[in-house]
């Protein structure tokens, strides 16, 4: 039996990254002989065993037989025979496909350290064409490494297309579409997650809302880099300069869908299109299963990110019934997330990127003056629940009206 650190440990030490979790292949071995010396089995598909001191995961050495469409059509064969080169070309990219044995020494088939050093995502093998999941794994490693100058191999993207011509990337269920997009939306260029699933003809499948933006014209006065795709890309830049999580990302990448359903003879206009990406995110959300907090943001910063680009427009009563309609003065850090993105939105322009957005702090500081606002006991005393809502109304809109005269002009 001989056991080998495998995967994203040795890539990442190569890398000069921290290793936060480590996978064994164990080759030569049986189930019964790994029970036998302690290890717990866990595998559900395949026998997978957790180490009885460290709980690492240990796999015994296995070979997959494509056997139906999608993601889970595959037989698997693990046995004493099965190598150590047999079980890593069965991996997605050569920078995963690479171990170490027991004194460090590399050991590298494939030429996973040679494409490291090109900066190359490349595919090990013809068996790539067989998990669908691997075009949004790619795409998501894309994202990861992009600052460090990565990018997906010619041959590599040419086998994506390929697959989502084969009507491959159809089969990708919702959980596993979803799973892979939150882990891209939080690694340092989430945009690149999206660029790369274009560039392969899987975004049209898995996010046709956010592929449809792509050549659709903004005013060039406002969005210089007038084309609503790549303001996205652009805003959601923004949003990880920004230091917003990934439900501000998601939110920022959601924003503007509406302008997809913008009549043609009305471009570059687009009035209207809050409500309309309103109804395009609550498409897709359901379709995707995403997280009802991911939601929530996402719909509200559709709806009023023009409201908030527009604060110092709004007289005091439709700045308070905007803080009232997002539900600002009782979820203050959603709020907070909410005016997070509609910077980022500001910013992901073309020369705007370090322009002052103002109206974030001016929405922020009329929803600390609303939320002020309070009546004594004795106030409330003889007042219907009615009377009560109109009197902190009344009052919380002239604490607003108060503010608003204090800001400077702009």
């Amino acid at each position: 039996m001989q056991v080998y650190l495998v995967g994203g440990a040795v890539r990442d030490r190569l890398l000069g990254r921290a290793v936060s979790e480590r996978d064994w292949v164990v080759v030569g071995a049986t189930p019964g002989e790994l029970e036998k010396a302690g290890f717990v089995p866990v595998g559900r598909d395949f026998p997978v065993f957790l180490h009885p001191k460290t709980r690492e995961e240990h796999a015994l050495a296995r070979l997959e037989r494509k056997t139906a469409p999608g993601y889970r059509g595959f037989s698997t064969e693990f046995s004493p025979s099965v190598t150590l080169e047999d079980d890593l070309r069965r991996r997605d990219l050569t920078i995963n496909a690479m171990a170490e044995d027991a004194t460090g020494k590399l050991i590298d088939p494939y030429g996973g350290k040679r494409d490291l050093d090109a900066r190359l995502l490349r595919h090990v093998s013809e068996a790539f064409v067989e998990d669908p999941v691997r075009i949004l794994r790619v795409a998501r490693f894309a994202a990861r490494y992009a600052p460090l100058g990565f990018t997906v191999a010619d041959e590599t993207l040419a086998l994506m297309r390929r697959m989502v011509d084969d009507g491959e990337a159809n089969a990708l269920v919702a959980e596993r579409v979803w799973a892979e997009t939150e882990k891209a939306l939080a690694e340092q260029r989430p945009d690149v997650f999206i660029s790369v699933l274009r560039a392969c003809g899987a975004l049209k499948v898995i996010y046709p809302e956010v592929d449809a933006l792509f050549g659709v014209p903004q005013p060039e006065k406002w969005h210089p880099e007038i084309d609503t795709g790549v303001h996205q890309l652009l805003a959601l830049r923004e949003a990880v300069r920004l230091g917003g999580g990934v439900a501000v990302r998601f939110a920022v990448l959601m924003h503007d869908l509406g302008k997809a359903d913008t009549p043609a003879d009305v471009l570059p206009s687009h009035h209207g299109h809050e409500d309309a990406g309103v109804a395009r995110v609550e498409e897709l959300c359901a379709r995707l299963r995403v997280p009802n907090n991911l939601r929530e943001l996402a719909v509200i910063t559709a709806r009023y990110h023009t409201h908030v680009h527009r604060a110092f427009e709004l007289r005091p009563a439709t700045l308070l019934r905007t803080l009232e309609s997002c539900d600002a003065l009782r979820r203050p850090e959603r709020f907070a997330d909410l005016l997070l993105a509609c910077e980022a939105d500001a910013r992901g322009r073309t020369g705007f990127e370090h322009r002052d957005y103002p109206q974030r702090g001016y929405f922020a500081a009329a929803r600390e003056r609303a939320a002020a606002v309070a009546l004594t006991e004795e106030e409330r005393r003889g007042m219907t629940g009615e009377q009560i809502g109109e009197e902190l109304r009344r009052r919380r809109e002239a604490a607003i009206t108060e503010l608003k005269a204090t800001m400077p002009k702009t």
